[in-house]
């Protein structure tokens, strides 16, 4: 807790300033939408009269603390001699805890050999067993089995996959179940259960959801139903009374990864099947390009074995995906090589779309759709619908943030809070957590964006900074509210309209008590030091082999400078928004004569103060092809001048 919270204020870059000096954000939170093109990678701007004042300024995003990644420097040495690559290549190693060969080696060359037995006797993932013996009963009996997944990516994939894997070995009847986002919410819903009771569901398979659903199995077990349970949240003191319960974060589960999706946990139990019936591993590794894009979209860690499941489905979708995802690929623009950025950028928000815009039933068809060649027409409309729902989310999106980013640029004390409540009663709930993510982009400080549900009060979605405990904050205020849930960085709530201007205060006093002045100014961590002339193609040979890129593997930015416009830089996009640079090292810094070319996406308003002075840049590397020409180019994260 900071010494004064009363001296708490947010960054000089939240507070009003002329629109001339404004620019949009790009797209980084979990729920940020894709960048499917230059107008997605761009957060809206506004300008509005203060009420105080009446003087117009706009909102613009905070700037970037630059903040150096520690890392061992002998470590990075010893490495190197091991190695013989690049001394910056061994130190993103060693920032990733990989300090020698063998280690390197298992990184760069992800192998399924390396994946954990879930049923080991030792390390197996606890409840396996019971799950697999009670499966096994309801496929012999020819039972009714009902898989129950949730409306978001990671839901939707896991019932496909454990759906269409089961289908092929069940004789009997099998079905699945996807919550309605608006009349059942997340989780195990009343109207599921009573659904499958009324159906005469068996046994009932919760895949991404049912870890914390005690009363709702509970129900289902009193009207003799069955359940076991694929979830990957933590889990409550009490586990849920289901037959079996498989969750690698359970307290007394050995199995060593915990960080699987739902979409993981569902694809170990298939895994565990295949292996106690002798059945070949090519009939779970079909399921892998599913998975990929689970962890992507989910935003899991890419380590350990997401990172393996990942690299191996991201493989399978270049050579052989299933023919729903070739459909999405298709509409979306999505080419070999395939990276996360597609997945959780491209795929996902069109699979999303669905339980966000209409019902995730839709999302699950489409990707259980078994022949492009029987059914190609209907594939491909299918994903047009999704791709058609996408866009009209990011209008919806596009138009709220517009509309929230106005409602604050009129506060009149705008530049004195530390967090941000926005509401109105039209705006779409289905939006509203991408919408809260934007304003972060923006604002940098907690925000929580409301509209109106259907008893007359307020519901929505909050997120948070790094570092932040949003879920105290809001705990804090758990009397005015009806009921909220959720976890550190994302929490959902719905309150009574009279509380909405008592909870904002109260919430506004909750995080100025527990917020540190750090956590009111973004960071920006840079790996390494690159000059231009480093940037050479032997570098970025081995640079993209850390892909996939994600939480606890991201990728690296490097800093550069002083560089400076070798004056055929220029403002670029349909607004001019965009800046493309064209830059050398600057005279007199004592480094190599070297170019670099790069873009930085929501600049070019400032090209015209920057591009007189030497500069910093924040990047990461990538390839860009065009007119059949590829070439090494700076995705500018930040750029500043460069100290004199």
């Amino acid at each position: 807790m900071p010494a004064d919270p009363s001296a708490l204020s947010p960054p000089a870059s939240l507070r009003p300033s002329s629109p001339s000096a404004s620019r949009p954000s790009g797209t980084s939170a979990p729920e940020a939408a894709p960048a499917d093109s230059a107008q997605d990678t761009a957060a809206p701007q506004t300008t509005a009269s203060s009420a105080s004042t009446g003087a117009p300024h706009a909102i613009t995003r905070a700037s970037a603390r630059w903040v150096a990644e520690p890392f061992d420097a002998e470590a990075s040495r010893a490495l190197q001699q091991q190695l013989r690559i690049h001394p910056i290549l061994c130190r993103l190693l060693v920032q990733r805890g990989i300090e020698d060969y063998a280690a390197a080696r298992r990184f760069f060359r992800p192998s399924l050999d390396d994946l954990h037995d879930p049923l080991s006797p030792e390390a197996g993932m606890a409840g396996m067993p019971e799950a697999l013996d009670r499966l096994d009963r309801a496929l012999q009996n020819g039972e009714h089995i009902r898989i129950y997944g949730d409306y978001d990516v990671d839901g939707t994939t896991a019932v496909a996959l454990v759906y269409g894997f089961l289908r092929q070995q069940h004789g009997g009847r099998i079905d699945y179940y996807i919550p309605d986002r608006y009349a059942e919410g997340y989780g195990l819903s009343e109207r599921g259960i009573q659904n499958a009771i009324e159906a005469g569901v068996d046994l009932l398979v919760t895949v991404d959801c049912g870890i914390k659903a005690n009363a709702r199995i509970a129900e289902a077990r009193a009207a003799g139903m069955d359940v076991i349970v694929c979830d990957h949240h933590l889990p409550p003191a009490e586990l849920p009374p289901a037959n079996a319960i498989l969750d690698p974060k359970r307290a007394d589960c050995p199995y060593p990864y915990t960080e699987l999706c739902g979409c993981g946990i569902g694809l170990k139990l298939v895994q565990a099947w295949c292996q106690r019936h002798g059945r070949p591993d090519s009939e779970w590794q079909a399921y892998l390009d599913l998975v990929a894009v689970a962890i992507a979209a989910d935003i899991v860690p890419m380590t350990g074995e997401n990172r393996i499941l990942a690299v191996h489905g991201m493989q399978r979708l270049e050579q052989k995906p299933r023919p729903g995802l070739k459909a999405l690929m298709d509409v979306a623009g999505i080419k070999a090589p395939i990276s996360t950025r597609d997945l959780g950028f491209g795929l996902g928000p069109r699979i999303n779309a669905a339980g966000r815009m209409g019902h995730g039933q839709d999302a699950v068809q489409l990707l259980l759709a078994e022949s492009m060649a029987e059914d190609e027409n209907a594939a491909l409309d299918a994903a047009k619908g999704l791709h058609k729902q996408n866009e009209d989310r990011k209008h919806q999106d596009r138009s709220i943030t517009q509309e929230a980013l106005a409602q604050m640029a009129a506060w009149p004390d705008l530049d004195q809070r530390v967090s941000t409540v926005v509401h109105a009663p039209h705006w779409h709930k289905g939006v509203v957590g991408i919408v809260a993510s934007r304003l972060i982009e923006c604002v940098h400080r907690p925000t929580v964006v409301l509209t109106r549900d259907a008893s007359g009060g307020w519901t929505g979605s909050a997120r948070s900074v790094p570092g932040f405990d949003l879920h105290e904050a809001i705990a804090a205020c758990g009397d005015l509210l009806d009921r909220f849930g959720g976890h550190t960085h994302a929490a959902g709530l719905s309150l009574p309209d009279a509380n909405l201007p008592a909870f904002r205060e109260r919430f506004e006093a909750a995080v100025r008590t527990r917020i540190r002045p750090e956590h009111l100014e973004p960071e920006l961590r840079i790996a390494a030091e690159l000059p231009l002339h480093e940037v050479q193609p032997g570098f970025y040979k081995i640079l993209r082999q850390f892909a996939p890129f994600g939480p606890g593997n991201p990728a690296p930015v490097f800093r550069a400078g002083p560089v400076q416009d070798t004056g055929r830089s220029r403002c670029v996009g349909r607004d001019n928004s965009h800046l493309k640079l064209e830059v050398q090292s600057a005279p007199g810094s004592g480094l190599p004569r070297a170019f670099g070319s790069g873009i930085a996406f929501g600049r070019g308003a400032e090209w015209t103060d920057l591009c007189r002075h030497p500069l910093e840049l924040a990047f990461e590397l990538e390839e860009n092809t065009w007119q059949g020409k590829t070439r090494l180019q700076l995705q500018v994260k930040d750029l500043r001048a460069a100290a004199r």
